[in-house]
């Protein structure tokens, strides 16, 4: 894979089923806006043989909302472990609040725990933070992530990455 960024005009390229957030960044942005950052194993390829066994190319990556509002979040880990979160899907529906103004209603379905985020945003930015690891996985496990640098950098609100401190 040569693409390492990808915006809302590509959502229609993109998958996440069953990709690992493993955290979510809510920062203030201007006029009661802001943004929504989700800390994520990004499955770049699914490797499926003949035998229908898997394997796949696993990268950390930052998915960045901009311009948020409406923000409603329900996750429900009632009798479970606190982990990671799985995604089912992503979907989103154009929204148009006046002739200015045209930006999407978006929906993170999890597939465990049960729950979801939803919001409006104008769009999203995703950039990897590291080169894809093929993994037996569908996620990184903690010593690949921090072998990886992923836990040493942070993401600016405009979705480029940068060092952390």
């Amino acid at each position: 894979m040569d693409k390492q960024s990808w915006t809302e005009a590509d959502f229609g390229d993109l998958g996440w089923h069953d990709n690992h957030v493993h955290g979510f960044n809510i920062r203030e942005g201007e006029y009661g806006a802001g943004w929504l950052i989700l800390d994520l194993d990004y499955i770049c390829e699914w490797r499926c043989g003949t035998d229908k066994r898997c394997t796949f190319m696993v990268a950390p990556a930052d998915l960045v909302f901009r311009d948020v509002t409406d923000l409603r979040i329900s996750i429900d880990f009632k009798n479970l472990a606190l982990g990671p979160l799985s995604i089912g899907e992503i979907r989103r529906e154009v929204t148009t609040r006046t002739e200015r103004y045209t930006g999407y209603r978006w929906q993170i379905l999890f597939n465990s725990p049960e729950g979801e985020i939803s919001f409006e945003a104008s769009g999203f930015n995703q950039v990897l933070r590291a080169s894809p690891t093929h993994s037996p996985h569908q996620f990184l496990t903690e010593k690949e992530r921090l072998a990886s640098g992923a836990a040493e950098q942070g993401v600016e609100p405009d979705g480029r990455c940068a060092p952390a401190g």
